[in-house]
């Protein structure tokens, strides 16, 4: 048993950025405390101490003395002028015996919001650290801030507003939004209000009993401001609606809503111009009545309400970026700025209800959207598994802080894919289980696959998942990415089943170019560009014909091609004709630099999945 602790422990070394290694030769190394206070800011992880990283790799050296090195450990999360917070229970510590070596394994969970920061020190500002792919670095005094304003139990949009009050609502907003209140609970006794008592009841209006302070709050402001206000109170303020529904690369999107003086750009016009245009585009039988309510409403309706929602109410809006939803022919990409509030698993299983603007909340369940039980990511999921499309997908980034939720509406195993795969693996596709089926197919789909992605899919655990990708790699049919952190699954290289003309899989292939020759994991042939890519081709067509073409007239085509869409480096390498590896590193990462190109990951730029769009500002 002791042993299988230990393979555990080796395996999720690789499992992307949760995992640390520490000689602890000498005892308890002082970066300890760094590792700790950034798993605990960010998404938890496992410090193993025994473990020296060489250039050539590990070496599982072992610990002198197991229990003075755990009897150090604990008396130094005890005292508050090392950490701030002690987060670990006796079962967080282990002591592992392998071939007569001694490790000590820690698991460091996710704090609470509660308990953000854990700094290292007296002093937080200088203390505070999060981890990214590049491992722990310390947090900029923003960070803090954002991190100890969401500690309060005042919620950030009850604040009162200095100098605002409710002449600084738009009316006809109010009016709407008492007409669709009235159409979900036309009892209710708050309806029989004037205005601005049941503003008040909403605490949309307030008045602050410690400092005397009364008017508009920023919940208030947020829901029904006028332009002109909500630009003065909150400048940071921002709401973006963007569709991409045009296979057209000349067309940058097909619709926007966004704030520009032709509306009040309150959250509430948002949500009610967002929902027509989602709903009007599923292409699913459906009806609005007069006050935007669903007849024969769907599970999938009630999940895009549910998603939209949860954008607008869980978002810092003094954040950086805004909230920004957009609409692809594939899927559905909603953004907003701030951190998770808990831990992805809380997210995955539900039931644990943190909102970060619970006045908004309250406002938005009035009117009949969110979810005050933790219930609204399950309501999200069943829906687009009434329709049997891939499960949705949290991601969160850092610098700035950031959640996307993406809602695939693509089928959980398309019939094609499905159909290559067992082409491509003969009896060994055959033989997988479900999880296995889904894990390779997912690689195929997405591009590449995580241990996070399966635990969104299946539900299973991480260890479990582990146990699955690891076999999938030492049976053939996965490769992995990136050893250490960020650790990626991609379908691999294999020989076809039936001849060296069956068709290949999109990223699967080698890319054959006279230039630049080389075989490389990231080529795609042309037979697997999506539809979207194939109708780039003519634009492709001029470097595709000359091996030689200028350096400036490349760089052209590859701003062409990456207006107004993302593209993966395997993607723009079939459509010009080019080595991937290096069109990436001759090219590509360059014209980001010179900010030509932005990334659609910048906080993780060695992503496997990372893709590239012409920048805003970029002449095409």
């Amino acid at each position: 048993m002791r042993q299988l602790d230990l393979f555990s422990a080796l395996q999720s070394s690789t499992e992307g950025i949760d995992t640390e290694f520490k000689s602890a030769r000498g005892g308890l190394p002082g970066s300890f405390w760094e590792s700790y206070s950034a798993f605990a800011n960010t998404q938890g992880g496992t410090i193993v101490l025994g473990v020296a990283e060489k250039p050539a790799g590990l070496v599982w050296e072992g610990v002198p003395d197991a229990a003075q090195l755990r009897t150090v450990l604990w008396n130094q999360l005890n005292d508050r002028s090392k950490v701030s917070a002690n987060l670990l229970r006796d079962d967080d510590v282990r002591t592992v015996d392998d071939e007569g070596r001694q490790f000590v394994v820690v698991n460091v969970p996710r704090a609470s919001r509660l308990q953000r920061p854990v700094f290292v020190g007296p002093n937080p500002m200088t203390g505070t650290y999060r981890r990214a792919d590049e491992g722990d670095y310390r947090c900029s005094d923003d960070e803090v801030r954002r991190m100890l304003a969401d500690q309060s139990d005042t919620p950030a949009d009850s604040q009162v507003v200095e100098h605002f009050g409710q002449a600084d609502f738009d009316p006809e907003t109010v009016k709407q939004y008492r007409n669709r209140f009235a159409s979900r609970a036309p009892d209710h006794p708050w309806l029989l209000l004037d205005d601005a008592p049941l503003l008040t009841k909403l605490n949309a209006l307030r008045r602050d009993r410690a400092s005397g302070l009364e008017g508009a709050t920023v919940a208030g402001l947020l829901m029904f401001g006028r332009f002109e206000a909500l630009r003065e109170a909150l400048p940071g303020f921002h709401v973006d609606y963007r569709e991409r529904l045009s296979d057209d690369p000349a067309v940058r999107w097909t619709d926007r809503v966004v704030p520009d003086g032709s509306w009040e750009n309150n959250l509430f016009q948002f949500y009610v111009r967002v929902m027509q245009r989602l709903s009007g585009d599923l292409k699913m039988p459906f009806q609005l009545d007069r006050e935007l309510y669903r007849k024969d409403d769907s599970a999938v309706h009630e999940a895009l309400r549910e998603a939209v929602v949860n954008a607008l109410v869980h978002a810092d809006h003094r954040g950086q970026g805004g909230v920004v939803i957009e609409r692809y022919l594939d899927r559905i990409e909603l953004s907003n700025p701030g951190s998770l509030l808990v831990s992805r698993v809380q997210l995955l299983q539900g039931g644990v209800s943190e909102c970060r603007n619970k006045s908004l909340q309250l406002m938005f369940q009035f009117m009949g959207g969110g979810d005050k039980a933790g219930s609204g990511m399950d309501k999200i999921r069943a829906g687009w598994r009434s329709q049997h499309w891939r499960s949705p997908r949290v991601e969160e980034f850092l610098q700035p802080d950031r959640v996307k939720l993406v809602l695939p509406m693509v089928s959980l195993i398309p019939d094609e894919v499905e159909k290559a795969l067992r082409l491509r693996f003969g009896d060994r596709f055959a033989q997988l289980d479900k999880t296995e089926v889904q894990a390779v197919v997912t690689a195929q789909v997405e591009g590449s696959v995580t241990n996070g992605r399966m635990q969104e899919i299946t539900g299973e655990h991480s260890k479990d998942i582990t146990g699955v990708l690891q076999g999938l790699v030492r049976d053939g049919l996965l490769t992995q990415q990136n050893q250490r952190r960020w650790a990626s699954y991609r379908v691999a290289e294999d020989s076809p089943q039936s001849g060296s003309d069956s068709p290949h899989l999109a990223g699967n292939s080698p890319q054959d170019s006279p230039q630049w020759a080389g075989d490389s994991p990231h080529s795609v042939r042309l037979e697997g560009l999506s539809s979207v890519a194939q109708a780039l081709l003519p634009l492709a067509e001029p470097a595709r014909k000359n091996k030689n073409l200028p350096r400036d007239q490349l760089k052209d085509i590859v701003l062409k091609l990456c207006s107004g869409r993302w593209l993966a480096a395997s993607e723009l390498a079939a459509l010009v004709d080019r080595d991937a590896e290096k069109l990436q590193s001759r090219f590509l990462t360059a014209m980001v630099r010179e900010g030509a190109l932005e990334l659609r990951y910048p906080e993780v730029r060695n992503r496997p999945d990372q893709a590239y769009r012409t920048a805003a500002e970029a002449p095409v």
